[in-house]
């Protein structure tokens, strides 16, 4: 099966203008991304789909493979789809061009139901929440899914509510598991035909209310995989975020 990672990088971010090539030991953020992404086992091609001549050369100069796409999209997914329009990969794996920390591992994780279920169309990943803090963070994406494991909402809120032991809510009950919750990891497989059908919807009540694109798919029906990972990464979205994966590669080099 041919199967292409994309990963979309702009340089205009909102929170964080140029975190593309923001250097983290010494190498721009999206060469980490691209490396890390190129060890998965069962990816063939990995593209950087970006606006910005910039980050392209900072591919490019490291043998890597560059997109340049339309500066118009909106959305990650928006790029995403204008780069599998010009593709025949069957699936299409949409990794966040600020996940310098993500293991190759939880890409094949999240890839290895397509290879089962033809049916499937679209997958996710999530771990486990550990401290409070992330529980009630609007900036943490929690996610409940069904016995079989397809979501059955994503959302900032708190989720599950866990209505009988709301006042005495502790670190301690998320380490040890007595709570069982989860937070979304932004990492995205879709088949191509449905990845350029789902791109071409039109935004829903409930992505628009929550700012996550994956409730469209929710809302229209689709069933969405999510993956139970032990892994986690950290998404750089602030420059304190870069702090904390600076601080992570100088530990993963002791």
């Amino acid at each position: 099966m041919n199967i292409t990672a994309v990963i979309p990088a702009r340089y205009a971010s909102t929170r964080f203008p140029g975190k593309a090539l923001a250097e983290i030991d010494g190498r721009p953020m999206i060469q980490h991304v691209y490396e890390r992404t190129a060890l998965s086992g069962l990816i063939s091609r990995v593209i950087v789909a970006t606006d910005d001549p910039r980050i392209a050369d900072a591919v490019n100069s490291i043998g890597g493979e560059a997109i340049m796409t339309s500066t118009d999209h909106e959305t990650g997914t928006d790029r995403l789809a204008e780069v599998a329009a010009r593709l025949d990969s069957d699936i299409i794996v949409n990794v966040q061009g600020d996940e310098p920390l993500i293991d190759p591992a939880m890409i094949d994780m999240a890839i290895q139901p397509f290879l089962e279920e033809p049916d499937l169309k679209m997958g996710t990943l999530k771990t486990r929440i550990k401290c409070l803090h992330d529980f009630l963070s609007p900036n943490v994406v929690k996610v409940v899914t069904d016995n079989r494991g397809d979501a059955l909402y994503f959302s900032r809120s708190p989720l599950p509510f866990f209505r009988d032991k709301w006042k005495d809510l502790k670190d301690e009950s998320f380490c040890s598991g007595k709570l069982l919750c989860y937070k979304h990891v932004g990492l995205y497989v879709f088949r191509r035909d449905f990845l350029l059908k789902y791109a071409a919807t039109p935004p829903t009540f409930l992505e628009i209310s929550e700012k996550l694109e994956q409730l469209r798919a929710l809302e229209n029906g689709i069933k969405i995989r999510v993956v139970e990972t032990e892994f986690e990464s950290i998404g750089v979205d602030t420059a304190e975020d870069l702090q904390k994966a600076q601080e992570q590669f100088r530990k993963l080099r002791l």
